[in-house]
């Protein structure tokens, strides 16, 4: 969950304005958190009333429940517009997205589950809310898979082939630097961000590596950081500099979910 946040915090001053290479200042005064932290909270803050999720449709209505109480917190956080209308009308219904918000939000799912298949049930059902289009559900069952097993087995190769699974990863961060554009799609952030956690050496290298690649900075080095994090871990200066870009409401939510999961 924090690897999520630290991407996102540290891609959130480059999403309108990319810089194309590693040699930034990870955390910034220029550095917020985004509706990427926002609602990874959400969906942390839903697993936490659960001791185990034995029924999706109370685990997804839940979950609607804290994405509205804690997005309307944040209304300024960077929604896009599709989602904000969800946010704020008198009823939430999922609406065919395929948006990358779907696995930007999904890491504590990573860290919930006791099994590949809960994690990707999870996945789905968080998607489901809002992005019920297939290639919504498949962007957040991708990252949130990937993280399981990079959590579980630390194999490198094992991640890959789990990744392959779900898509076509036939190119180098260099090789789309140049020319890679913003794109706010899970078929267009997904496979880049699981790619600039292949070609990385450590935590923070993937972070960077996400960013280089420009685009939807923050949600895919988000999504970097949410695979990176279960196979590198993150040290305690990298953890206590993410976190202190929260406010107490989301910090608090934070800190009991990786208290309680974080191991």
């Amino acid at each position: 969950m924090t690897g999520a946040i630290t991407g996102d915090i540290a891609g959130s001053r480059f999403e309108f304005d990319n810089y194309r290479a590693k040699d930034f200042e990870m955390f910034h005064k220029k550095c917020s958190f985004t509706d990427d932290t926002v609602m990874t909270a959400a969906v942390a803050k839903t697993l936490l009333g659960f001791d185990k999720v034995s029924d999706i449709e109370a685990f997804k209505t839940e979950l609607v429940k804290n994405m509205v109480e804690v997005g309307r917190r944040y209304p300024n956080c960077g929604y896009g517009g599709r989602f904000i209308g969800w946010l704020f009308s008198d009823g939430q219904k999922p609406y065919k997205s395929y948006g990358n918000g779907s696995a930007m939000r999904v890491s504590p799912v990573a860290w919930y589950a006791d099994s590949l298949e809960e994690c990707e049930a999870l996945a789905k059902a968080s998607a489901e809310v809002t992005h019920n289009h297939p290639e919504g559900i498949k962007g957040a069952v991708a990252a949130a898979g990937a993280a399981y097993i990079a959590r579980t087995t630390h194999d490198m190769n094992a991640v890959k082939k789990y990744a392959e699974k779900f898509y076509r990863i036939d190119f180098t961060i260099d090789g789309i630097r140049s020319t890679y554009l913003f794109n706010e799609t899970c078929m267009e952030t997904v496979p880049q961000a699981l790619q600039a956690f292949f070609e990385s050496a450590s935590f923070e290298d993937a972070i960077r590596t996400a960013v280089s690649v420009g685009g939807d900075s923050d949600t895919l080095a988000a999504i970097t950081g949410t695979v990176a994090e279960a196979y590198y871990g993150m040290d305690s200066e990298t953890t206590r500099m993410a976190l202190s870009y929260l406010d107490e409401y989301l910090l608090e939510i934070a800190e009991e979910f990786i208290a309680k999961y974080v191991k």
